[in-house]
C-alpha cells in the first residue's frame, strides 16, 4: 500500500535579508571573475537595520584588481539594494544612506599552495560532501514543493516591479505543502504567503488580492486537495521588513537554495565562493549528473553524492541512489556516471564554464530548476553518452 504523507518546502524573495546578503556576496564574486576568471573569492555579507558589512578573503594575480574591487564594493552593495526594490528606510533600508563597511583580506598562502598542484591542476578547496538531486515531478526536474514555492515569490516580485501591485514591498516568503501518494504528487494541501506591504492596508483586501494575483494564476484548481487552504500574512500586517525587520547573513538559506529539503544537504553554502570551492562547484556538478540521468529516462528520481578531501583532485567517493526508480541497479548507474563525467575540480569548472560571472543570478529563487536563467548545470546534453555507457 502506498504511503500518503505531507511534505513542505519554502522560498524567500530577493528582498529577504538573507538573500540580500547572498546577492551582495555573489555580486562581489562576479566583479572579481569579470576581471580575473581564476580569482579566489570567499565573501561574506551581514545586513542589519541600517548597516551592511562585507568581509572575506581574496586572491588575484594582479594586486590592482583586489584594490579596485575593494574600492567598488560599497557601490556594488548599494546597487543590489536598489535592484531588490529598496528605496528608503520606510521600505526596509535606504540604499543611499545606510552604512557600508568593507573588510577585505588576502587568501592564506598556505591554502593556495595546498590546492593548486605543481601541474596547475586544482585540488579540492576544502573537504566536504555535496549532493545533487533531480526527479520527474516538474518540467525542470525539481521537487514540486520547492518548484512552486520559488514561482510564488518570483511572481510577487514581478507584480511589485511592474507596478501592478505597487503596494507590495521587497521582503516576502512562500511555503507550499504537498500531499504525496508514494512517490507521486497527489495535490497541494496548503500555501502560505507572507509579504511585506505598504502601511495601513486592510488585511482582508490584501489576502484577496494576493490570492487572486499571485496564488490562483500559479495553482490550478485540479492541483488542490479537498483540504486545500491558503494563509496570507498569517501573523498580521507585515509592514516592517527587509534589514529593518531582520538580520541577514550569507549562506543562511541553503535549503531554499537547493531542493527544499527533498534530499540531504552537505552543509556548505554556495554564495560568495569561487568555483574552486567544491561546496559550490561539485554541488552544481551533482545536479548536472542527476538531471541528465532523469532526463535520459534512466531513473525517475536520482540522488548524487560526491565527497572530496582538501587538496586532492579526485573525489574520495561517488554515490548514486535512484530511490528504486532506476532502469538498472544503482551500482551500474554509478559506474556509468564515473565513466561519463570527470569529477576533478578543474574538469568540473571547465565542463560547466564556472569562471563566468553568472553567480549573482543564482542568489535568489534557487540555484536549480530555473526556467528564467540558462545555467550550464541545468543542461540536459549527456543523455546519449549515458545511454551508450550502459551498453
Amino acid at each position: 500500500m502506498l504511503r500518503s504523507y505531507l511534505f513542505t518546502s519554502e522560498s524567500v524573495s530577493e528582498g529577504h535579508p538573507d538573500k540580500l546578503a547572498d546577492q551582495i556576496s555573489d555580486a562581489i564574486l562576479d566583479a572579481f571573475l569579470a576581471r580575473e576568471p581564476s580569482a579566489k573569492v570567499a565573501c561574506e555579507t551581514l545586513v542589519a537595520d541600517n548597516l551592511i558589512v562585507i568581509a572575506g578573503e581574496f586572491r588575484t594575480s594582479d594586486p590592482a584588481i583586489f584594490t579596485d574591487i575593494r574600492d567598488r564594493a560599497e557601490g556594488i552593495a548599494r546597487q543590489v539594494l536598489r535592484d531588490a526594490g529598496y528605496r528608503d528606510a520606510d521600505t526596509g533600508i535606504d540604499p543611499d544612506k545606510c552604512e557600508v563597511q568593507v573588510r577585505f583580506n588576502h587568501q592564506s598562502i598556505q591554502i593556495n599552495k595546498g590546492i593548486v598542484h605543481a601541474n596547475g591542476q586544482l585540488g579540492a578547496g576544502d573537504q566536504g560532501l555535496m549532493f545533487g538531486y533531480a526527479c520527474d515531478e516538474t518540467p525542470d526536474c525539481m521537487p514540486y514543493p520547492i518548484w512552486l514555492a520559488h514561482r510564488l515569490v518570483r511572481r510577487q516580485a514581478s507584480l511589485r516591479k511592474s507596478g501592478t501591485m505597487d503596494w507590495l514591498r521587497p521582503d516576502a516568503k512562500s511555503q507550499v505543502t504537498v500531499r504525496y501518494e508514494g512517490q507521486r504528487v497527489a495535490g497541494v494541501h496548503n500555501v502560505v504567503i507572507s509579504t511585506q506591504i505598504a502601511r495601513d492596508l486592510d488585511p482582508a483586501w490584501v489576502a484577496r488580492e494576493v490570492t487572486r494575483e499571485i496564488i490562483d494564476p500559479l495553482l490550478p484548481l485540479d492541483m488542490r486537495t479537498a483540504e486545500f487552504h491558503m494563509l496570507v500574512n498569517p501573523a498580521g500586517p507585515f509592514e516592517i521588513g527587509g534589514p529593518n525587520g531582520d538580520t541577514g547573513l550569507t549562506g543562511r538559506k541553503i535549503i531554499v537554495d537547493t531542493y527544499g529539503g527533498a534530499c540531504p544537504h552537505g552543509g556548505g553554502a554556495f554564495s560568495g565562493k569561487d568555483p574552486s570551492k567544491v561546496d559550490r562547484s561539485a554541488a552544481y556538478m551533482a545536479r548536472y549528473i542527476a538531471k541528465n540521468l532523469v532526463a535520459a529516462g534512466l531513473a525517475r528520481r536520482c540522488l548524487i553524492q560526491i565527497a572530496y578531501a582538501i587538496g586532492v583532485a579526485e573525489p574520495v567517493s561517488v554515490m548514486v541512489d535512484s530511490e528504486g526508480t532506476g532502469i538498472v541497479d544503482d551500482a551500474r548507474l554509478e559506474a556509468v556516471v564515473r565513466k561519463v563525467f570527470h569529477l576533478t575540480p578543474s574538469a568540473i569548472i571547465e565542463t560547466l564554464q564556472l569562471t563566468q560571472p553568472v553567480y549573482r543570478k543564482t542568489a535568489a529563487y534557487g540555484h536549480f530548476g530555473r526556467d528564467d536563467v540558462c545555467f550550464t548545470w541545468e543542461r540536459c546534453d549527456r543523455g546519449e553518452a549515458l545511454q551508450a555507457a550502459l551498453v
